[in-house]
């Protein structure tokens, strides 16, 4: 029977499970990838967020107001899921746009006056949309959250310290080296200078594709942070065209030991703390 009186908080709590049945419907036909968990996923949040949503509407309208913080929960957690599976920003966004079409069509069939049903979509089409734009926009922050996580532990795994021998570390470095990379490096490396009590760290720049002033003072201050924790450094890696690099661009090296390999670095760091290696030969 038509109700040219009703509300969007009690349209939305009469017979909730059959929206919710065409909402689930109507989400299921805007999705590239179906399984069972997201399919679970995906009624559970609904069926939370359509009561979330009824309770809240029966205070304001005011998705930023504190009635509201249940539905955004819902729909941080939902984006938060959907950005770590790797779901794009449409697909994670149709999961409240999708809510027009059955919410539309139960209005018409609700509200028979029609300036009253026209005031009554545009309420609905204002309150999906802004909702729809939140989830977007949470989307986005846990979407950035899990790159700068990635990026995070690409850049440990990329900066591992190597104990070559006893008081003896390498630190190879593969790639460019830019201001949060140097951190990392830098933390790895005291961490481990601390851990072993070593005398000597080799930063070996061989996969350093370029050097300039801004790497160049990079390698500076980690060379600088090392021997505040006792341990001098071996720069080793030098090629001719990043030692004319660092000559043309006037970088001051002279205080650091550099050698144009590992290897070579590794045999002045064995002087350094006394040890050395002896090659045996068998006659054959």
């Amino acid at each position: 029977m038509p109700d040219d009186h009703i509300s969007l908080a009690d349209f939305l709590s009469r017979d909730q499970g059959a929206l919710l049945e065409e909402w689930l419907t109507a989400q299921a036909s805007g999705q590239t990838r179906r399984d069972k968990q997201n399919d679970a996923e995906a009624k559970r949040a609904s069926r939370e967020f359509l009561s979330a949503l009824t309770s809240a509407l029966q205070v304001n309208a005011d998705i930023r107001s504190s009635a509201w913080s249940p539905v955004r929960d819902v729909l941080g957690e939902l984006s938060s899921s959907r950005a770590a599976q790797g779901f794009s920003p449409s697909e994670t966004a149709t999961f409240v746009l999708s809510l027009k079409q059955p919410m539309f069509g139960r209005l018409r069939s609700s509200i028979a006056d029609a300036k009253v049903l026209g005031d009554r979509m545009w309420a609905a089409t204002q309150l999906i949309d802004a909702l729809g734009l939140y989830i977007t926009e949470a989307y986005q922050k846990s979407r950035e959250s899990v790159i700068q996580r990635q990026q995070q532990e690409l850049m440990e795994l990329s900066t591992p310290v190597v104990q070559l021998w006893q008081d003896i570390l390498a630190l190879p470095l593969i790639g460019t080296l830019d201001s949060g990379r140097t951190q990392v490096v830098m933390e790895s490396l005291l961490e481990k200078i601390v851990e072993t009590g070593a005398q000597i760290a080799i930063i070996d720049i061989t996969g350093v594709p370029t050097v300039d002033t801004l790497v160049a003072q990079h390698l500076m201050k980690t060379v600088a942070a090392a021997r505040l924790m006792g341990a001098d450094c071996i720069i080793s890696g030098i090629r001719p065209q990043i030692a004319q690099t660092i000559v043309h661009l006037g970088v001051d090296l002279s205080m650091v030991t550099t050698k144009a390999s590992l290897a070579d670095a590794f045999l002045i760091a064995l002087e350094r703390v006394g040890s050395k290696i002896e090659v045996r030969r068998t006659d054959r």
